[in-house]
């Protein structure tokens, strides 16, 4: 049996067995009471229990496999520094073990509520100052789903896992120049209804060892609930001051039990109906030719680009555990999501020759609708002991489909006979993930606690596939621009804004993954854990990649320690990174963003795309510096050679006729994937929790977290010589700020949460640093804009009805605070649709105000 003299004094034992003998009974039968599962030596007996995220979390939960019972934090007097009698991780739990070598940020579902946003990623931003979403996605195709940035690294550079399971990646690749999420191909974690979270957890050092070696940021796991019995129903009704962005959204879920050995079948759904905004300014410049009389009377607020998209989705999930017998249990994890957007593009006024002005008199703005299919079922087999270990074998499949059409336009080239309505191709990206996991406790004499080895292995089959789009889309219709000063002359063709996708870029990619890994967890003296972990990765299209973690966590006393963590990872470049296409017209000329191994970006010197090879250092403190305030403290470095990033938009009339030569005519301006700069990230983070008990006054939480990144370039890959002689550089000065300086290297974030009764508030204070817009690639440097750091109020104030029954009302930025305005050259830039930076972290709509209603039950 386990000594429990090292039992952390986090959880209150004895108030624990007063409220549940018999689990406690357990508990001391195991050993152990600290939080994560732990497994005998048997390997039949699992206990969890899970540690709140600080010291302000309401709620404490304690299960083993037939009993469920919650004790509330106020029972608990600290959080604990010391590690689990048990080291390492168990194949039977979807979280990641706090207090550990690994550094973990857990937040609850109620924390993820009191936020008051229903979208997961935008309630993380306001927790974790390491989080950044930008409320605005970007222009084009960037805009469609959400991301987030953690400690400013990119979007894709972040693991995304669901119960410990990697989450397959979007089909859209965010290639418009434009926003944080730029030049990057991230999993949508919003497609999971906000309902069947149970907690969320961050994890930043010693990811790679644990999760997977691309895990480069760190990784985010979505936990789900799990409940046997029980549900919730929530609504929320929002919108923004201006009167505009309405939004409705519910979602419930409910658990049930299955069979007589602790099974369960929990089932969530969600629906969000969300209105655009607008913050455009008015078009500059005459409407219609020189000299027409409409100019002095039309009204020039006709653009609508600048602002949140129309979007209605739909979530739902289950997530299921039946025992078989006491030692076997089959499980699944489904999730499944449809998303409808219609987002503006950028307005063309009467006087411009892509519109066909017989079919569009006033002018047109091409509405762009798209719709996202997306599921991914996870199916497995744990069992608690065979062969001496623990072990889960799964298989695991997720599929993303996006569907695209332009409508409200023309394609001018067709004249009269154009239609105006498009269908403009598809992405379509699949993952196939086999494997198993295992886990050993072993025994020895010669060290203090048993050694956790935990080893695995995984093959995955990733698909991606780009569909053509209609023939009328791409076609050159040989028609003249039918009126106007250019009368005669042609057009640009395709259609406008958004042109198909040609036969020739169609394409169907797929990649074959071999991945072990092994983990080796052990404590050289009862108060001192070292955690060794490696990965070795084979890609049939890229080679073998070996990565590898060391970590060590030294507890100094119960309420003390300090961590270290060397890791290196290696992350490859994802299909839709090598194989998306799209084009985007103008009047007479189009841009493209090009397939990377397609002969039209081989002929300006692209080569076959590399992965990325990373290393990160770490030290952090954890510590209770009173019985209810606690501190966690990191220092981090993290180098990335062969940063993955976008080239520079190429330009020119060489440029055109090189693509021309080659199969894609009418394109002045081109961009594709590489591999051209080595970056280094230094930073840090502070996060410090306050539990407050007044009696009378009633019970308050303090919270405070700060992150600092710096990310700077090191070196930069050589210009390939086709583009050194026509005078071009693979990567510039503008491509490096967006790069480096879209998003705030510091965020800092102070929360107060207060209880009384009935009663509960929540005020929230957020300071953005500043960050640079960079409004188009022709811009020079003087002419971008660079925001100062700005200050955000939000407040939620609450009260129970009945135990059961939950009303409250708040406001995301409660002064109605918006971005200083960009200049004049950057608003000139994008025809004056953008009056704001568009990659503000706190979005440019202004304050928005919330109700919401939830009922237990």
């Amino acid at each position: 049996m386990f000594a429990l003299k090292y039992l952390s004094r986090s959880l209150s034992l004895s108030t624990a067995c007063l409220l549940t003998t018999s689990l406690c009974h357990a508990a001391l039968a195991q050993g152990t009471l600290q939080g994560r599962d732990v497994t005998s030596s048997s390997g039949k007996k699992t206990v969890h229990v899970a540690h709140p995220a600080d010291a302000s979390s309401r709620s404490v939960k304690k299960t083993d496999r037939r009993k469920v019972t919650q004790v509330s934090a106020k029972d608990t007097e600290s959080i604990a520094v010391r590690g689990t009698q048990v080291p390492g991780e168990s194949v039977f739990s979807p979280s990641t073990r706090e207090h550990s070598t690994a550094q973990v940020f857990r937040y609850s579902s109620q924390q993820l509520k009191e936020t008051g946003q229903t979208n997961i990623l935008a309630a993380l931003s306001q927790l974790s100052a390491a989080v950044t979403s930008s409320p605005f996605g970007g222009m084009g195709s960037n805009g469609f789903n959400k991301t987030m940035q953690l400690r400013n690294l990119g979007a894709d550079q972040t693991l995304m896992l669901v119960n410990g399971k990697r989450r397959h990646v979007d089909a859209n690749f965010n290639y418009y120049q434009a926003g944080p999420n730029y030049g990057t191909d991230p999993a949508d974690l919003s497609l999971i209804p906000v309902s069947a979270i149970d907690h969320v957890e961050i994890i930043t050092e010693g990811a790679s060892a644990l999760y997977g070696q691309d895990a480069e940021a760190g990784a985010v796991n979505i936990v789900l609930k799990k409940d046997s019995k029980g549900g919730s129903i929530n609504l929320q009704n929002s919108g923004f001051y201006a009167g505009d962005g309405q939004s409705f959204d519910g979602n419930a879920d409910y658990g049930f039990a299955l069979g007589h050995r602790g099974g369960y079948l929990n089932v969530a759904a969600q629906i969000n109906n969300q209105l655009s905004t607008n913050r455009s300014g008015e078009y500059p410049g005459n409407l219609y030719f020189e000299g027409d009389p409409r100019n002095d009377t039309a009204s020039k607020d006709v653009q609508r680009l600048a602002g949140n998209i129309r979007m209605l989705l739909e979530t739902a999930s289950v997530n299921m555990a039946y025992p078989v017998t006491d030692n076997w249990e089959v499980y699944n994890t489904s999730t499944f999501a449809h998303k409808d957007i219609i987002a503006p593009e950028t307005y063309r006024a009467p006087s411009n020759d892509n519109v066909v002005r017989a079919l569009h008199p006033n002018g047109m703005e091409p509405m762009w609708h798209a719709e996202e299919w997306d599921f991914q079922v996870n199916n497995g087999i744990r069992a608690h002991s065979f062969l001496g270990m623990q072990w889960d074998f799964f298989v695991n499949y997720g599929r993303n489909q996006q569907i695209n059409h332009i409508v409200d336009t023309d394609n001018p080239t067709m004249g009269l006979d154009s239609p105006t309505s498009f269908y403009t191709g598809q992405f379509v990206s699949t993952e196939l993930d086999a494997g198993f996991n295992s886990t050993k406790i072993i025994k020895t004499s010669f060290l203090p606690r048993p050694v956790n080895l935990s080893y695995g292995f995984d093959y995955r089959f990733d698909t991606y596939q780009v569909g053509k789009g209609d023939e009328a889309s791409v076609e050159n219709g040989g028609v003249p621009i039918l009126d106007g000063p250019n009368a005669g002359k042609m057009a640009s063709a395709g259609a406008v804004d958004k042109f198909g996708i040609p036969a020739a870029a169609g394409s169907i990619l797929n990649r074959g993954i071999f991945d072990g890994h092994v983990n080796l967890d052990f404590y050289v003296t009862p108060k001192w854990e070292w955690t060794l972990g490696g990965h070795a990765v084979s890609y049939d299209d890229l080679g073998v990649h070996p990565s590898g973690s060391v970590g060590t966590r030294y507890n100094v006393s119960k309420n003390l320690a300090f961590r270290g963590n060397v890791n290196t990872g290696y992350r490859a470049p994802t299909l839709a990174e090598e194989g998306f296409f799209a084009e985007t017209t103008f009047p007479t000329y189009r841009t493209a963003q090009l397939p990377v191994n397609s002969n039209w970006a081989k002929v300006l010197g692209a080569t076959k795309l590399r992965g990325e090879q990373s290393r990160s250092y770490s030290i952090g403190v954890d510590a209770t510096l009173l019985p209810n305030w606690t501190l966690t403290a990191n220092l981090y470095r993290i180098s990335i050679n062969d940063r993955l990033y976008n080239s520079t938009q190429f330009g020119g009339t060489e440029v055109e006729s090189l693509l021309s030569a080659a199969g894609l005519p009418n394109v002045l301006y081109a961009a594709y994937y590489g591999n051209p700069v080595n970056t280094v990230t230094n930073g840090g983070d502070v996060t410090t929790a306050y539990h407050l008990k007044t009696g009378h006054l009633g019970d308050f939480d303090f919270r405070f977290s700060l992150n600092i990144a710096d990310s700077e370039i090191s070196h930069h890959n050589a210009t390939p010589a086709t583009l050194q002689q026509l005078g071009l550089s693979s990567f510039n000065r503008t491509n490096a700020e967006y790069l480096l300086h879209s998003s705030p290297k510091n965020i800092e974030n102070l929360t107060v949460v207060w209880h009384r009764g009935p009663f509960s508030a929540r005020v929230q204070e957020q300071r953005f640093g500043s960050y640079t817009w960079v409004a188009a690639p022709s811009l020079t440097q003087a002419q971008w804009t660079y925001a100062k750091p700005s200050y955000i109020t939000n407040l939620e104030l609450g009260y129970d009805i009945t135990k059961r029954w939950h009303i409250a009302g708040g406001a995301f930025n409660l002064g109605n605070h918006y971005p200083g305005k960009a200049n004049a050259a950057s608003r000139a830039a994008l025809q004056n649709a953008f009056i704001y930076p568009n990659n503000s972290p706190y979005g440019f709509s202004g304050g928005m105000y919330y109700v919401k209603t939830a009922f237990q039950f």
